[in-house]
């Protein structure tokens, strides 16, 4: 019985001292068992370097074991376990089941226990309870020692679900965090290790379990060799939290302290000195970073460094990508394997992605050392989901995303089909599981014949219940159960019913002939593990009432517990992984990418259930559990010694200065210190371009993304920018590559394209149009925003998909509808706006509502108690306007006369006719919300008012861009009308927008009703031009004084018009407008008849026609693109528009 210890930095020698000590163990043929004592991460690799150490007739003579396979061989030899082992999986559910179940009994985490990973926090804190011997009874023993109600009662909530645990667990099963727990009770029993000389290598500590198990191995084996990262033996003394070495210092001390105990001899320990030490023996700058990186005062090495280096990179992606050249360039030139590659990290969820993107384009060979989660897996997805359906009523979104899994038998254009016609008409709950056929006739935007429509809707129901029936009879199959073991057999013959384990079997020998290996793998493993987690529900509580919801809660708490590992596929490949989970020595050449601020190091830990506080208090009342975020900082810096140490041959440290989103990273603390150390260190950075030969040929490496520089670069020469002549040789070398030909020559006819539109012939863009030219005004205003545009949804008519909900437009047609409803009532009974009766006319609004709601003009408002409230607001927004279009009409002379005055054939107007320079007419349509009309001096004055459920300003720069006509074109069309049809001489009085609105008014403590309804005139001013005539402006407003509440004029002092502060127009300058508005839609007519369908949207300081587009992916406008450039409309002030206006005219003899 003795203890050896082996001792040495970084790179000494200790795992190979211990491979040499077992072969001359071997030689020297000593008859007592040979023990190679491993993490389990390390085992694959300790068995490889052990084979190459010994021959293939002495390997067998050893046994490479971790504590869990030393568990396992004792189990088998000495008896005694019989329950099976369960799993994080198991844990989880039954922990999800022992919450539910005295949720009510919980005083602390009553809350907290419904929160996501909330079961996964507990089942850590359970294992770490496990691993550091402390069980229920201990905790609760202890309860009295602990001070502060808080701390307490979390003990207490903890101690009563790990007994329960504990409790539920062992009626069938064992925890594998009990294995070592169980090991150290069977080692007394067993033979194999009696007499052993045993090495332990790889550690740099043990946990309270662990050491339990070596106590005992010391007492049994002839003798345990342990090897030490370290500088030096610490020999009992205090450790030093800020010394590199602590960790392996403090395992030193405990491991003293059991042969202490137990009276166990400490043998003469095996120093390692090296210099150089053996791994960095090729290396002086390796040699010099692992004896300098945490020593105080280091010593600075002032030669050039080419083993380590360092990259500044624009963003990760550019990381990445030097990355991929480098590793390419260091295989090319120095012969390097991709074995002896590996890239880490400290992000590599942030990484993984990137570098399995660019590492493909560059053909590198790597595997991703990571567990990969199963959630998003079609086989959970389609469970989950098909459970989600029923225990949400279905949803939208749980039935399509149990029908998109791939695994139904439903494809893709039935699916599209179905999920269309779902989306058109808000199908969900009972109408899926309603016997009675689907006859909603809103399938799409496009109209449809009968006899089309009939035999589509035949077929979205064929597919209706071919997706619905096996849901349909699972959910029959559930309602007669309630035990967690009849859920699991019912959820089994629904997975075998829509034939679940033939379709997967198919689909596993398609990933293998396609070479899909890790995908073959997945799937196999996928479909174990549900077997798995159905067999252990109905183990552990099978016999347990529970509910639909319930079942659903735990198998997705089940599920989200399981990682699958995936084998590599080839040996020569580069190891990617995270900086924890770096395995071997022998690597050559380490790349570390994002050594940043906050990923490596990594930053503190969340405290967890316990704190930091709790948890030194509870250490200090004898409970010793895993150390607090501080101490772990501490031990974070022999994590980085040991990463920075692991290469033989060369090291590179990459850091990015901006993430994928563009925010600022700071390069790591790590990177200045280095640069302190490595006074000449090689430093790149892709931030500055340099030009020359040296520079590109860093470009130059692997086919396909060398090929596409070349593409760039060539892209330069032909826009006259001058190209290094290495790209011509690299052209040549394509060029006569028959795998590239084809594609180099296409993309080089790509460089003579632009993303413009041709015009279309005459004959053809008039047959989509129609002739002669039948247009609303809106859609003249349309084309001056986007030509192309205009061509896609009035052309083409491409439309949106159809959705089942309330848009702005629907919900501005229906109050526009119930307005024009309430002014006809209004006429019929003879009542006045100014005098009507409030009360009277806000029931009349809600009749009107209720009556469009009964005859379902606007169905989507019956749907939900969420149109219900939105149903409620309209009622207010609307009599909120009735009201102030009231105190409008009280406060002028102006009457109501015409409402919803409509321009079209069979209107209360013709269509607007206009000759073109053709001589062809056109006709516009368009209505009117509401025409005022006074009678004054032997004129008719119109006002024009415009409702709108949203804010509109009326600018004249945006009349001269023909982005706002309406209003105009209508006041002169009124004003034609009356005069030759009446021969009435009409003058314009004002055009105006009117927001509906009820607005919010705030501090309203310390207001009167009448400073309230006078804020809100205020707040709902309207918009637009008025006459500039002061007469006409008192017959709107008779009570303005200075600024009017309810028109956009300030009037001065002596009664006239402040120009400056009012949006008015003179008598001649609204007769110029029209000339104006007439001229610009025949110019915009003409070019629309002309075929110009050109990509031109306009942009304007405060956004352009792009900013709500739909059809973006059809015209693919950008302006980086030859040939796309905004139509840049500046904002003028109203002079210069004036200015521009008559000039125009002029110039056309208008």
């Amino acid at each position: 019985m003795s203890l050896r210890f082996i001792y040495g930095r970084a790179g000494s020698g200790k795992s190979q001292y211990c491979l040499n000590s077992i072969k001359n163990r071997i030689e020297e043929d000593i008859d007592r068992p040979l023990i190679l004592l491993v993490p389990e991460q390390f085992s694959f690799q300790a068995e490889k370097n052990l084979i190459e150490v010994l021959d293939e007739k002495t390997g067998f003579k050893t046994q490479v074991l971790s504590f869990k396979r030393m568990a396992y061989r004792v189990f088998n030899e000495v008896g005694g376990i019989t329950a099976k082992h369960m799993n994080e999986s198991g844990k989880s559910m039954l922990l999800y089941n022992i919450i539910e179940d005295n949720k009510n009994n919980l005083k602390v985490f009553k809350k907290a226990a419904k929160r996501q990973g909330f079961i996964t926090t507990i089942s850590d804190i359970i294992t770490e309870f496990k691993r550091y011997n402390i069980t229920p009874e201990i905790i609760l023993n202890n309860l009295e020692n602990i001070e502060g109600d808080n701390l307490k009662y979390k003990m207490e909530d903890l101690a009563l679900i790990f007994s329960q645990f504990e409790t539920r667990l062992h009626k069938n099963y064992i925890d594998n965090e009990d294995d070592l727990t169980i090991l150290v009770e069977k080692l007394n029993k067993s033979k194999q290790f009696d007499n052993a000389e045993i090495w332990i290598d790889e550690f740099s500590s043990f946990s309270p379990q662990e050491y339990s198990v070596l106590e005992k191995l010391l007492l049994k084996s002839y003798r345990i060799n342990i090897t030490l990262c370290t500088d030096y033996l610490n020999q009992g003394r205090f450790v030093d939290t800020t010394d590199v070495f602590s960790p392996i210092k403090n395992t030193e001390n405990k491991l003293l302290q059991i042969i202490e105990d137990n009276n166990i001899k400490l043998d003469k320990p095996i120093a390692l000195k090296c210099d150089p030490c053996a791994r960095f023996k090729n290396s002086a700058e390796l040699q010099h970073l692992e004896k300098n990186m945490f020593s105080f005062p280091y010593k600075e090495y002032k030669n050039e460094t080419k083993d380590i280096c360092m990259l500044k990179t624009l963003n990760q992606f550019t990381e990445i990508e030097n990355t991929a050249k480098d590793i390419i360039k260091l295989c090319i030139d120095k012969g390097c394997r991709f074995k002896d590659i590996a890239v880490i990290t400290g992000d590599l969820e942030g990484y993984e992605n990137i570098i399995s993107s660019v590492f493909l384009q560059y053909n590198i060979p790597f595997f991703i050392d990571k567990k990969r989660e199963i959630n998003n897996n079609p086989i959970i997805v389609l469970i989950l989901s098909a459970l989600e359906v029923l225990s949400k009523n279905w949803t939208y979104e749980s039935v399509f995303r149990y029908l998109k899994t791939g695994l139904l038998d439903i494809n893709n254009e039935e699916m599209d089909i179905l999920e269309n016609y779902v989306l058109a008409n808000g199908i969900k709950g009972y109408q899926w599981t309603n016997d009675k056929p689907w006859e909603h006739k809103s399938f799409s935007n496009y109209e449809l014949e009968d006899q089309a429509l009939k035999e589509l809707l035949a077929k979205i129901n064929d597919i209706r219940y071919k997706a619905m029936e096996p849901i349909v009879t699972l959910n029959k199959n559930f309602k007669s159960i309630d035990k967690a073991k009849e859920f699991c057999e019912v959820l089994y013959e629904f997975l075998c019913n829509i034939n679940l384990p033939d379709k997967i079997q198919n689909m596993i020998e398609d990933f293998k002939v396609e070479g899909e290996i890790e995908k073959a793998s997945e799937y196999n493993q996928i479909w174990n593990i549900v077997m798995e987690v159905l067999d252990q529900i109905v183990e552990v509580i099978g016999e347990e009432k529970i509910s639909l919801k319930e079942f659903f809660k735990i198998l997705q708490t089940g599920f989200s517990e399981y990682e699958i590992g995936l084998i590599p596929p080839t040996l020569d490949q580069v190891m990617v992984g995270s900086i924890t989970r770096l395995r071997s020595h022998n690597i050559n050449t380490l790349y570390i990418v994002g050594v940043n601020d906050g990923i490596f190091p990594s930053p503190l830990k969340e405290e967890g259930i316990l704190s930091d506080d709790d948890r030194e208090f509870l250490g200090d009342k004898g409970l010793e559990i895993a150390k607090d975020t501080k101490s772990i900082a501490f031990e974070e810096q022999f994590l980085v010694y040991s990463t920075l140490t692991t290469p033989s041959k060369y090291l590179r440290l990459s850091y990015p200065i901006a993430d994928g989103e563009g925010k600022t990273l700071r390069p790591s603390i790590i990177i200045s210190r280095i640069k302190k150390i490595f006074a000449n260190i090689c430093e790149e950075n892709d931030i500055v371009k340099l030009n020359g030969e040296e520079e590109e040929l860093k470009n130059i490496s692997s086919a396909k993304p060398t090929f596409n520089y070349l593409i760039s670069n060539l892209r330069k020469d032909v826009e006259g920018v001058k190209i290094d002549n290495i790209w011509g040789d690299t052209y040549k070398w394509y060029l006569e590559n028959e795998f590239w030909i084809e594609k180099l020559n296409r993309l080089i006819k790509g460089f003579d394209y632009t993303n413009q539109s041709k015009y279309i012939e005459t004959k053809k863009i008039r047959n989509l149009y129609g002739k002669p030219l039948k247009i609303s005004v809106s859609r003249v205003e349309k084309f001056s925003q986007c030509p192309f545009a205009y061509f896609v949804q009035y052309g083409l008519k491409a439309k949106d998909r159809k959705i089942f909900n309330l848009s702005y437009p629907d919900l501005g047609i229906f109050m526009h509808s119930i307005l024009e409803k309430f002014s006809h009532e209004l006429e019929k009974k003879g009542l006045e706006w100014g005098t009507m009766d409030l009360n009277w006319a806000e029931e009349e609004i809600d009749k009107l509502i209720n009556e469009e709601l009964d005859n379902k003009s606007l169905d989507i408002l019956n749907s939900s108690k969420r149109y219900e409230y939105v149903t409620k607001s309209v009622k207010k927004i609307l009599k909120r306007s009735i009201w102030l279009i009231g105190e409008h009409i009280k406060r002028g002379n102006f009457k109501p006369s015409y409402y919803e005055l409509s321009f079209d054939i069979d209107g209360d107007y013709p269509p607007i006719a206009m000759e073109l320079h053709s001589g062809e007419v056109i006709n516009l349509i368009g209505r009117v919300d509401r025409v005022d009309l006074l009678q004054k001096d032997g004129a008719t004055y119109l006002k024009i008012i415009d409702y709108k459920s949203g804010i509109k300003e009326f600018k004249l720069s945006d009349v001269y861009y023909g982005l706002q006509l309406q209003l105009l074109i209508y006041l002169d069309a009124i004003l034609t009308e009356l005069a030759e049809r009446s021969g009435i001489n009409g003058e314009p009085g004002a055009l105006l927008y009117l927001k509906l609105d009820d607005p919010i008014v705030k501090n309203t403590v310390d207001m009167s009703d009448e400073e309230i309804e006078k804020s809100i005139i205020k707040n709902l001013k309207m918009k637009g031009l008025i006459l500039n005539d002061p007469n006409v402006i008192r017959d709107m407003d008779n009570i303005i004084s200075g600024i009017s509440d309810i028109i956009p004029v300030m009037v001065k002092k002596d009664g006239g018009v402040s120009e400056g502060r009012s949006s008015v127009a003179t008598k001649e300058e609204f007769e110029t407008l029209r000339k104006y508005v007439r001229y610009t839609i025949i110019e915009i007519c003409e070019e629309m008849l002309e075929g110009n369908i050109e990509i031109k949207p306009y942009k304007k300081k405060d956004g352009s026609s792009c900013d709500y587009c739909i059809y973006s992916s059809v015209c693919k406008f950008d302006t980086n693109i030859r040939g796309n450039k905004y139509n840049i409309l500046i904002d003028k002030k109203d002079e210069e528009v004036w200015d521009a206006i008559k000039k125009k005219l002029e110039y056309k003899n208008i």
